[in-house]
């Protein structure tokens, strides 16, 4: 297992929206970007054929995606909310708590690559499933641990796990993770999309998520895509 806290005596939103005001426009919430955060479309209905799916809220969608996308088997990842109770929300929605949803990512996976217990598996190892609301200096309830399950086979694997991992003592606190049935999930805005790919030089990804996806990398390099 490895976790990755950013210590610093800032939070994530406020270098999110200090130095990525203050330093360039192509960072993630320009003035114009904002402007597009109202024109995302209804709850994702895309059809995956013979994939499955599978929805993880594990704190920051930007390092979560970074990560999943990676591993061979899975065909796409995409940011998104869910969890909530707001209709369509935007991303300034979400962030200021009051919405209900989470931060998640919607992965669509072969079955016949990649299990859905594995997915499981990454998803604890790569995130700390006992801090409430928080995932190191990310504070709220959009950063909660969550898995949103598609079915009850997900649902059965996913409280088996925490059982397994409960029971072997694997961490020092209590899993808080929250195990609920999948519901009013939105894709998250396009600027959202690929986001370390595209904003390498944002200062969050630099000092957060890049460690982390590189930390992610030496951990699982046998099942990386080639």
């Amino acid at each position: 297992m490895f976790t990755v806290c950013f210590n610093k005596n800032y939070s994530k939103n406020l270098i999110k929206y200090f130095f990525i005001f203050a330093l360039s426009s192509n960072f993630a919430c320009n003035t114009n970007i904002k402007n597009q955060s109202k024109m995302k479309t209804q709850p994702a209905q895309q059809v995956y054929d013979s994939l499955e799916l599978a929805t993880f809220g594990g704190g920051c969608f930007w390092c979560t995606e970074a990560m999943f996308d990676q591993l061979e088997g899975v065909i796409s990842v995409e940011s998104g909310y869910a969890g909530g109770t707001s209709q369509n929300p935007s991303y300034e929605d979400v962030c200021t708590g009051n919405t209900g949803h989470a931060e998640v990512i919607r992965i669509a996976f072969d079955p016949l690559k990649i299990d859905y217990e594995f997915l499981l598996e990454v998803f604890f190892n790569t995130h700390n499933p006992t801090t409430l609301n928080r995932q190191g200096n990310d504070v709220g309830t959009q950063y909660r641990s969550a898995v949103f399950y598609h079915n009850e086979a997900q649902k059965q694997a996913a409280e088996k796990m925490i059982q397994a991992l409960t029971a072997e003592k694997v961490y020092n606190d209590p899993i808080v993770t929250e195990v609920t049935p999948i519901f009013n999930y939105y894709q998250a805005e396009d600027y959202h999309q690929e986001y370390l790919d595209n904003n390498p030089g944002n200062p969050y990804c630099q000092m957060v998520v890049s460690p982390k996806v590189e930390k992610f990398r030496k951990k699982y390099a046998e099942r990386l895509k080639k």
